[in-house]
């Protein structure tokens, strides 16, 4: 249990500063031309690693695995990455934090429907808190914030498709190391994408200065690699209770905004962050019950 608090709470941390750095980004380089060097550098990245570096442990997908890599890759790299760097430019940071606790709401239903899980009540009202954190304490960023609906809106739609990646994941009964897994997928979702960045990107923004590949060093590494695998973990163990590490994914963007972006931090933020908190113990307390047991 222990673990899987570090775990998340590091997942949220790093998954966070996504929308800081896509901001940073963006100064440099069209939205689509930096995602989409993003996307495959990670993604190639992580496969020679995984087949140069540890060949020994890990294989080529097979058959079908192509077919579910496509799949994953379509939705959780082209759609749902892809969405989110776009629509960076259209929408403040913290409004980009905001969307991704709107994940877990998409992930219940579908869990509901797809993965035939009955929700306890604890989970439920645990996850409507979590929500009602979230919007405290965004509540005064979302007042000063300039945004478009076209932005929202597309943001909405990317949640929407990670929504539906993992629970697909979380189906799938992988044969495949989650390095693998992970690397197949942002790179398939990154030649997916280049159709799109060569038709719309406007090359002529883009310049790969320094503040370009700090931004897209930072999206791989921490983001794309480390959380994701963190990510995947935790799905493993539970679709939905791994979606309310993502309520912690706005309260740790404040603070990246604040401290990079000199976005406020209020009273808000903090009642905000105590009932996200509390949201989380309450949808897992029979976790901890259990946790407790096994100690005595």
């Amino acid at each position: 249990m222990i673990r899987q608090l570090v775990i998340g709470l590091l997942f949220a941390m790093l998954w966070a500063s996504a929308a800081v750095a896509t901001k940073f980004g963006i100064q440099a380089a069209d939205p689509l031309v930096l995602g989409n060097v993003r996307f495959l550098v990670a993604g190639g990245g992580m496969l020679l690693f995984a087949y140069l570096g540890q060949s020994a442990k890990h294989r080529l997908p097979q058959g079908k695995e192509w077919t579910q890599l496509l799949i994953f890759g379509g939705l959780n790299t082209t759609v749902y990455l892809g969405c989110f760097v776009m629509a960076m430019k259209y929408v403040s940071a913290g409004i980009g934090s905001l969307s991704v606790a709107t994940s877990p709401l998409f992930i219940m239903g579908i869990s509901a429907y797809w993965l035939k899980r009955s929700l306890k009540w604890y989970e439920i009202v645990g996850m409507l808190l979590g929500l009602l954190g979230v919007g405290i304490a965004t509540w005064p960023l979302l007042q000063n914030s300039h945004a478009t609906l076209g932005g929202i809106a597309i943001l909405l739609f990317g949640m929407l498709a990670v929504s539906v990646a993992t629970v697909y994941y979380a189906r799938v009964e992988w044969q495949l190391s989650k390095l693998v897994i992970n690397g197949w997928q942002v790179f398939l979702g990154g030649l997916l994408f280049i159709p799109i960045t060569a038709i719309f990107a406007n090359f002529s923004e883009t310049r790969l200065n320094t503040t370009f590949w700090l931004s897209v060093g930072w999206l791989i590494l921490p983001v794309s690699v480390v959380a994701l695998q963190l990510w995947f973990y935790l799905v493993s163990k539970d679709a939905v209770r791994a979606s309310l590490w993502l309520f912690l994914c706005p309260v740790f963007g404040f603070f990246y905004s604040w401290m990079l972006m000199d976005e406020p931090v209020t009273g808000f933020t903090f009642a905000g962050t105590f009932l996200v908190i509390g949201g989380l113990y309450l949808a897992q307390k029979e976790k901890f019950r259990q946790q407790t047991t096994l100690e005595k």
